[in-house]
């Protein structure tokens, strides 16, 4: 979607201000929010790229004023008011309610083993690359609604496919729950004069992983 979570390429939102020896979390309220949507991420209710819609999915002035993790917890309760595991007044309230069980309600000694497994997207496929090495191509222009990781600045633009990376969970299916589809995956190269034009920065280039329906050939 065309949301505050797209920002590259425009134009007056300010400098990026690095914080010198940032902490990696301002305040104990941002390690329960990370903690909380870690551990419901193993309840089964809904996936990765599910989780990045529910945070995108919002007014772009509020996404943009918010600090990384209010973003988290506004996706995380999104969910949880989805799946009907966070009931209208609770919060108001400080009281829980019954709701129905999560799918899973796996044990927290099991929490850091699974996490040290991880869980990769790439997937076994018997089918072959649509694009190969040195390939032409043309992002596609399209605008959906749901989540998509095709960044709005490439739509349009032709650029190189510079490696093949495998067949991938395809982002756009799963965050709706249709399913994992996997697709091949390119990282395509976008000369900077392609991207922003005449005032790009001379010899600059990106490079972007980006999913098969995304592209086609030039």
């Amino acid at each position: 979607m065309n949301g505050g979570q797209d920002l590259g390429g425009k134009h007056g939102l300010g400098p990026i201000n690095p914080e010198a020896n940032e902490p990696v979390f301002h305040g104990e309220w941002e390690e329960r929010v990370f903690a909380l949507t870690v551990a419901m991420g193993f309840c089964g209710e809904w996936n990765i790229d599910a989780a990045r819609f529910a945070r995108e999915n919002r007014d772009p002035a509020d996404y943009i004023k918010a600090s990384y993790y209010h973003v988290w917890l506004y996706g995380l309760l999104a969910l949880l008011r989805e799946r009907e595991l966070l009931l209208d007044g609770e919060l108001e309230s400080g009281v829980a309610q019954e709701t129905r069980p999560a799918k899973n309600q796996p044990k927290a000694e099991e929490v850091l083993s699974k996490l040290k497994l991880g869980g990769s997207c790439l997937r076994e496929t018997s089918g072959v690359p649509e694009f190969s090495v040195g390939d032409k191509i043309t992002a596609k222009n399209i605008s959906p609604k749901t989540h998509t990781r095709l960044p709005a600045y490439t739509r349009g633009k032709t650029g190189i496919v510079s490696a093949v990376n495998g067949c991938f969970v395809f982002p756009d299916s799963n965050a709706q729950f249709y399913g994992e589809d996997p697709k091949y995956c390119y990282s395509v190269r976008f000369e900077g004069n392609e991207l922003w034009g005449p005032d790009a920065e001379p010899n600059s280039c990106v490079y972007l992983d980006m999913w098969e329906p995304y592209l086609d050939r030039a």
